[in-house]
């Protein structure tokens, strides 16, 4: 068979050889994957994770502030004494090269602040404190 390509404008002849038949249906070379649906499972926590929950006392307690991520404390921007509105910017961390702000849960005034620029923080470790 004698192809005819054009480049830049300027036309060439080539001789192509059919390898395959183009009548016979091409067949996918890799298996086909038909997803089966999964029964939701209940999950339960391990023992371990029970323990260190109840042993940090509560994730949720509105009196403090718990980091997301575990990281490094980047920038702290309240200070002990200072009133701060829900949703405020207390510290920035960065986790994987990536950077994560720490906003007040709540309106109150900071009690304490457990970090400083440098610290590096665990999950759910409480950074700072409300009166």
């Amino acid at each position: 068979m004698k192809l005819h390509i054009t480049i830049d404008g300027k036309t060439y002849e080539a001789d192509v050889e059919v390898l395959e038949d183009d009548e016979s249906p091409l067949q996918p070379s890799y298996p086909t994957y038909q997803p089966v649906p999964a029964a939701p499972q209940p999950v339960s926590l391990p023992v371990a994770h029970t323990q260190t929950q109840a042993a940090e006392g509560n994730v949720y307690d509105e009196r403090v502030c718990r980091s997301p991520v575990m990281g490094l404390v980047i920038k702290v921007n309240v200070k002990p004494g200072q009133p701060v509105q829900a949703g405020d910017l207390m510290m920035v961390l960065e986790a994987m090269k990536m950077e994560t702000n720490v906003t007040a849960p709540r309106t109150g005034i900071v009690k304490s602040v457990h970090m400083a620029p440098g610290d590096s923080v665990k999950l759910n470790q409480i950074v700072v404190e409300f009166e």
